[in-house]
């Protein structure tokens, strides 16, 4: 697999004889399991043309200056009405996580219009209702989408919990689901400026000695799911554990339309990518109130994985003036990993139009937008999926589309032009990220050779492609590789690092499913996660607390790895940069 162009090994996790599984639980401590570390296959093959199949895949498988106590301690005397945080979106009710008190979450709080009736297929407006009262105490619906049974890889096959809800199923989903979910701390140590009184003190900046009140850093976090499916209510995208384990960060979740709701691709309309529209309206929700759940809005870290990865690229690129955040992440996937639309002539639209009551209006792009606008959600998606699972032709997709504002058809041109924000980013690929891009097989993937072309052509060219062009235009970058194997998210060796698999490690949810987690897997998870925090807390300085050296040359030994027999290491991977032909 990727890991042999590295280093000729990869390391396989097998469960011991006495290896004990235990049922799932929300939230595991942790358990002395050893596990045996072998180190063995070597693959030989090259890069062979290959078309991007991300979306398809996927289908298949300011506010109150006060932290959010200010409104009442945070303590086992008092209920959830004491949660209380003023937005521009209303007075939010949150709560304590049941589970672990140290964390408030507050979720599902809209930030935008809902985009229902004559606003379907809008550009996203703001709220600004201060007064109004809202619940924010269990996770929201999502936003239109469905998954598919009927797909072929490791997502509906043998790992859940990359799904909605889990359980291989789409939860509860509306038109209605522009909103954003925040889990901050209930306290953290003094020398991040709170105090167990749970007031607000002063912090000493690093910038001289200048002293001033500040938050604490965000991380706002852009899922996944090739454009058309996901959301907040992911299990094992649920920060909450994280933010239990170290209580000087923020996280951030929220929803943005997706698919034909999201991207419709249609000729009526002014604008196509309304779902990277979502995601700047949701930036621009923090920056005006994160401060009033305890974070810093000077402080914000766009974060993404996979089409969520890819969005925080074009957003790199699409807000390069005014990108309000001071960091940016990127998780299997960059604006070169291109997952946009080959429709020019709208007719993926007009075709869904002619089979849900809409026909004959093609040539009258006003008037068939006002009758798809008239037609039921459910009744979109429910033809959309049924099409989709008869594997009928021609395909049918609604991805982003160029339109040189949002989403650009040369990014190289717009790099080297330095039309990119000039903010510090870190930039990563997993050693397998192309195992679910193949036809799933219980035994492992029969083809070889086409695992590591998908990793190399959707995800691990892409990024190198882009910490090329960033180098060439003076912006501080990271790279790193996730290599981890472990049997209790990766349940068949064969599986390895895959594609996503990394996302437990970051939210510390990987012991929640499947059995306990080992010593080596929290290490890891640990490591990565202190990275991320350490970045967002200071994207230009951060990470050499963590001893990750900036990504100075290709080819240099200045990638960490994480989870390749030690929590971080720094390795080389110039061998395998090669074959990007760059």
């Amino acid at each position: 697999m990727f890991s042999t162009a590295l280093r000729n090994r990869t390391c396989l996790v097998t469960r011991p004889n006495n290896f004990a599984i235990s049922p799932p639980h929300a939230h595991a401590k942790e358990h002395d399991v050893e596990m045996q570390i072998d180190s063995s296959l070597t693959v030989e093959c090259r890069l062979p043309a290959m078309a991007t199949a991300l979306s398809l895949l996927l289908l298949s498988g300011v506010a109150n200056a006060f932290p959010p106590w200010h409104h009442g301690p945070p303590n086992g005397g008092h209920n959830d009405h004491d949660y209380r945080v003023s937005t521009t979106s209303g007075q939010v009710r949150g709560k304590v996580d049941p589970d672990l008190p140290n964390v408030q979450q507050y979720l599902g709080i809209p930030f935008a219009v809902p985009p229902v009736g004559d606003r379907r297929w809008t550009a996203p407006e703001l709220l600004d209702q201060r007064e109004a009262e809202i619940d924010a105490t269990e996770l929201p619906v999502s936003c239109m989408q469905y998954l598919s049974n009927q797909g072929s890889s490791v997502y509906v096959r043998e790992i859940f919990e990359f799904n909605l809800q889990g359980l291989n199923r789409t939860g509860v989903v509306s038109e209605d689901c522009l909103t954003v979910s925040v889990w901050t701390p209930n306290s953290v140590e003094d020398s991040h400026g709170w105090h167990d009184e749970h007031h607000w003190s002063p912090s000493k900046t690093h910038d001289g000695g200048k002293e001033e009140d500040e938050g604490l850093p965000v991380l706002i976090f852009f899922y996944g799911g090739g454009f058309q499916t996901g959301g907040e209510d992911v299990p094992y995208q649920i920060p909450a554990q994280w933010v239990n384990r170290t209580p000087d960060h923020l996280v951030v979740s929220f929803n943005y339309r997706l698919n034909i709701f999201g991207f419709p691709n249609a000729a009526g309309l002014d604008e196509q990518n309304l779902g990277l529209l979502d995601q700047r309206a949701a930036v621009e929700w923090c920056k005006k109130n994160i401060a009033a759940f305890g974070g810093d809005p000077n402080r914000m870290v766009a974060w993404g994985q996979s089409a969520g990865s890819i969005s925080v690229d074009y957003y790199n690129y699409a807000h390069y003036e005014d990108p309000l955040v001071t960091g940016l992440i990127m998780d299997s996937g960059t604006a070169f990993s291109d997952l946009t639309s080959e429709d020019v002539s709208n007719s993926n639209f007009t075709f869904v139009a002619e089979n849900v009551g809409c026909s004959g209006l093609g040539n009258d792009p006003s008037q068939q937008l006002a009758c798809m606008r008239e037609v039921s959600a459910d009744k979109i998606e429910g033809f959309i999926a049924k099409y989709q699972e008869s594997g009928d032709t021609p395909a049918i997709g609604f991805n982003p589309v160029p339109d040189n504002k949002i989403v650009f058809e040369n990014y190289t041109e717009r790099a080297l032009a330095g039309k990119q924000a000039r903010v510090p980013a870190i930039v990563g690929t997993n050693t397998e990220d192309g195992v679910p891009f193949v036809p799933y097989h219980p035994s492992g993937p029969d083809n070889q050779t086409a695992v590591l072309a998908a990793l190399l052509r959707t995800f691990f060219c892409p990024a190198t492609e882009t910490l090329k062009y960033r180098q060439q235009t003076g912006l501080s970058s990271y790279r790193y590789l996730y290599a981890g194997n472990f049997s209790n998210v990766s349940p068949e060796p064969w599986m390895g690092a895959y594609h996503s698999s990394e996302l437990p490690m970051l939210f510390g949810t990987h012991p929640n499913f499947r059995g306990p987690s080992t010593p080596l897997e929290y290490a890891t998870s640990h490591a990565f996660q202190d990275a991320y925090v350490a970045f967002a807390r200071d994207p230009e300085h951060g990470l050499a607390t963590q001893d990750w050296q900036q990504y100075s040359k290709l080819g240099e030994d200045t990638v960490r790895e994480f989870g390749a027999g030690v929590a971080a290491q720094d390795t080389s991977i110039g061998s395998t940069e090669d074959l990007c032909a760059l």
